[in-house]
């Protein structure tokens, strides 16, 4: 027996040898097939424009391609599920945001995902500007002549991209602040909410920036002002609402790029690292900057801890707005 163990011992350690030998090869060798970008949203929105350019890049820098999957639906909450329940391989990633990822737990009665336990985070993406506009036939020419028309009119309605969305939060928090009684119309997405807008069938709108853009610029929406802390610098003489005097308001919305829970920490890092160089690259930031959107790469414990943290937030905004989708 002693002699049979002497000579099994060497085989044992060769083979285990063999077997971390081959775990290693299969971790450099990541990623060896294309990986699935899942954007909870209607194509042909801000979202999705930050997806492809970035997914682009990144296909490049890793060596693979990066597929773009437009999975809409319940604000966002059925593609960020489909990442939830994916392999933790590195293979699915989604296209989080602060209402799939901090909002949304609050406002839906049921839930398939708890962003604080069922994610990776991979890396910010950057920040969008919401708008407040409004189609030609609305006389408000400024916020305040806005919430004097809007209270003249009770149940005005307003449309969003979505139920949950940051644009949802930002109307709900207007009427709350303004004291008008505005009724909420969710979309799927920005496109139908936008060709509405323009046809005159919906007076008003709360929309990310990107979407919007050309069609302000191009004289047929009417800017009233911006949500965030800060003057958007694609609308650089649109006010935000703080300064229209809704003092203390300010609604940024945050994207961010996330990935199952338990990925491998190594496979993580080379997403976060190849996300943050296509942000910080000249051309991808010209063409998002010029779109409304603010490039903001970081590492995936700090998106961590940004969602961790709007979460608590963004529970006592939506009790105290007492917003609610079924």
């Amino acid at each position: 027996m002693r002699r049979f163990t002497r000579l099994f011992r060497p085989l044992a350690v060769a083979a285990a040898g063999a077997f971390v030998a081959v775990g290693a090869q299969a971790q450099e060798a990541w990623p060896a097939k294309p990986i699935r970008f899942v954007v909870p949203y209607l194509a042909g929105g801000t979202t999705d424009l930050v997806a492809r350019t970035t997914g682009d890049y990144v296909s490049k820098k890793l060596g693979q391609s990066v597929v773009v999957e437009n999975r809409p639906g319940a604000g966002g909450n059925i593609g960020m599920e489909a990442v939830a329940k994916a392999a933790p391989d590195g293979y699915t990633i989604g296209f989080g945001a602060i209402s799939t990822n901090a909002l949304n737990p609050h406002i839906y009665k049921k839930m398939a995902f708890d962003p604080r336990k069922d994610f990776t985070g991979v890396s910010l993406l950057g920040y969008s500007t919401i708008v407040l506009e409004v189609a030609p036939s609305v006389p408000a020419r400024n916020v305040a002549e806005f919430i004097a028309y809007a209270k003249t009119k009770p149940g005005l309605t307003y449309g969003t991209a979505g139920a949950g969305t940051s644009m949802h939060l930002a109307g709900a928090m207007f009427g709350q602040m303004t004291g008008t009684e505005l009724t909420h119309v969710p979309y799927k997405g920005s496109a139908p909410g936008i060709n509405d807008l323009l046809g005159g069938h919906l007076p008003v709108m709360f929309d990310n920036l990107p979407a919007s853009l050309p069609h302000i610029q191009a004289g047929k929406l009417r800017a009233l002002a911006v949500a965030g802390k800060a003057r958007s610098p694609s609308l650089p003489d649109v006010p935000t609402l703080a300064e229209a005097g809704l003092k203390g308001y300010g609604v940024d919305p945050w994207f961010g790029v996330f990935g199952p829970a338990g990925m491998n920490p190594k496979v993580t890092e080379r997403l976060s690292e190849a996300f943050r160089e296509a942000l910080a690259d000249p051309a991808v930031k010209d063409k998002l900057v010029k779109a409304g959107f603010t490039p903001e790469g970081s590492t995936g414990a700090a998106l961590d801890q940004l969602a961790h943290g709007e979460y608590e937030r963004l529970g006592k905004v939506a009790r105290a707005a007492a917003m609610a989708v079924d």
